[in-house]
């Protein structure tokens, strides 16, 4: 009898315990500014399984017509911004510290002609394809992100030993890790492993090289890395996704929370990529509804969200919804795809999209530029999208988005904006390093530039110079040399 009563006692006790949760800490970001969390330490502490490498299959090419829309016009590399690596949205970002002094102009960058450069908003590396597909990477590499077996920061572009051979049609970076795609459909990936970000069935803490992701699906056409997970698409247009759901930006109507104990939280991480199945609309008295027919064939992650459009021009978003980024006209997080109202309309289809760490931008049928979400960190934020009226009429031809900044190949110049902090990444010289409004970078002018991309505070572009006047240009361009 006393027995079963000290139970009941210890039963009630430990209910009321379990039922006294308290708030986990808010782990900080090591990112300067940084509005969005990472990964907390203790989802780290999981037990760590290592990847188990997919078997090679033998793999067919994509259709050449196909790879050939990947083939783009090599051009000579231009880089701006900060170059000292390792300082990259690092709070201590001490001058005396830097590897190289921030270059605020454009400067050529190694001899060799690129055909697809890549960076991404919340990264410190970049990827670069040569003409005849073999894949150079540089920057930082404190977690193999370059893909050379090691940790060793690079300033120069080098091959990836294991990709050689390979013929790279697309790749993507985030915060520390690179997915890259071969002209087989194929996605290798490396770098930081924690939150299952590589796909590669487990969380390893580091990929230090490129490893096949666990996909074995249709082929894949194109990559996208947010801050910590990836994005896939299949040649029949569907999404697949892996990595953290903290804010539901996997869209798969979760966002992975569960406590390990009772003040301890950590996340269900997708390892292996896992498709995307709904896609819904929401009318304005609530009602919600799940949208047909879906076949995406772009989409841009930010640090913590998408933004995908369809065949039919419709454009959906979901993950992180502070700062009005989704363009729900609302702040709240979605899980699920949500069909952005504002594009669904006749004439308002969308043709492109480019997410910033805090923002999202989209360029309509009718070639206008609209925003949603906020690069600043101060003042008003864009709810839904707006148009942005200084570009208004320009022929916008390649748009590159970085932490904070926005730099855009339009007509025959360059475009650029960024509020401070900035590090050169506007290329608009060291005495008005910073604009809050869209100003022209004369010193492009006339220089064709095919290419934009943006790492988190450093752009790189490729200009076109088979014309006579732009490589007399080119020539009285400064050069870097790390």
């Amino acid at each position: 009898m006393s027995t079963n009563a000290s139970r009941k006692r210890a039963a009630a006790g430990n209910s009321v315990r379990s039922s006294k949760i308290r708030k986990p800490r808010k782990h900080v970001s090591e990112d300067e500014d940084s509005n969005d969390s990472t990964v907390s330490e203790q989802a780290q502490e999981q037990p760590q399984r290592s990847p188990s490498p997919i078997v090679d299959q033998p793999m067919i090419k994509l259709p050449e017509e196909l790879l050939k829309t990947f083939y783009k016009t090599p051009g000579v590399l231009m880089i701006a911004g900060l170059v000292s690596w390792d300082l990259v949205a690092k709070r201590d970002n001490n001058p005396s510290k830097r590897s190289h002094p921030n270059l605020y102009t454009f400067h050529k960058f190694t001899d060799l002609k690129y055909r697809l450069i890549v960076s991404g908003c919340s990264s410190a590396h970049s990827v670069l394809v040569s003409e005849e597909g073999e894949v150079y990477t540089f920057g930082r590499n404190n977690c193999g992100q370059l893909g050379f077996g090691d940790t060793t920061t690079r300033n120069v572009p080098e091959i990836v030993p294991a990709l050689k051979g390979q013929n790279i049609i697309h790749a993507a970076t985030g915060r520390n890790h690179t997915l890259f795609v071969t002209d087989t459909g194929a996605v290798y990936a490396c770098g930081d492993n924690k939150s299952g970000q590589c796909g590669v069935g487990s969380t390893t803490p580091q990929v230090l090289k490129p490893t096949r992701i666990r996909h074995t699906g249709a082929p894949i056409v194109k990559v996208g890395c947010g801050a910590e997970f990836s994005m896939i698409l299949d040649c029949n247009g569907a999404l697949h996704s892996f990595g953290l759901p903290e804010y539901g930006q996997l869209g798969h109507n979760t966002d992975g929370k569960y406590f390990v104990t009772s003040t301890k939280l950590s996340y269900h991480f997708e390892t292996v990529p896992k498709h995307i199945a709904l896609f819904f609309e929401k009318s304005k008295d609530g009602h919600i509804s799940p949208v047909k027919d879906v076949d995406i064939v772009d989409f841009s992650c930010g640090n913590n969200h998408t933004v995908a459009i369809d065949s039919k021009k419709r454009a959906y978003s979901w993950g992180f919804g502070g700062f009005g980024r989704l363009g729900h006209a609302e702040q709240k997080d979605e899980s699920v795809p949500r069909l952005i109202k504002y594009f669904d309309t006749q004439a308002r289809g969308v043709r492109s999209v480019h997410c910033g760490a805090t923002y999202s931008l989209a360029v309509n049928e009718l070639g206008a530029l609209f925003m949603f979400g906020q690069t600043k960190r101060t003042g008003e934020a864009n709810m839904y999208p707006k148009p942005v009226q200084d570009l208004t009429g320009w022929n916008i031809r390649s748009i590159g988005t970085s932490n904070t900044s926005i730099v855009i190949a339009a007509d025959d110049t360059l475009v650029a904006w960024g509020v401070a902090p900035t590090y050169g990444e506007l290329g608009t010289g060291d005495i008005n390093k910073s604009t809050a409004r869209p100003r022209e970078v004369s010193r492009m002018d006339g220089l064709n530039i095919t290419q934009v991309t943006m790492g988190y505070s450093h752009t790189l572009l490729l200009c076109d110079d088979t014309a006579e006047e732009v490589k007399q240009k080119l020539a009285n361009l400064p050069s870097f040399v790390p």
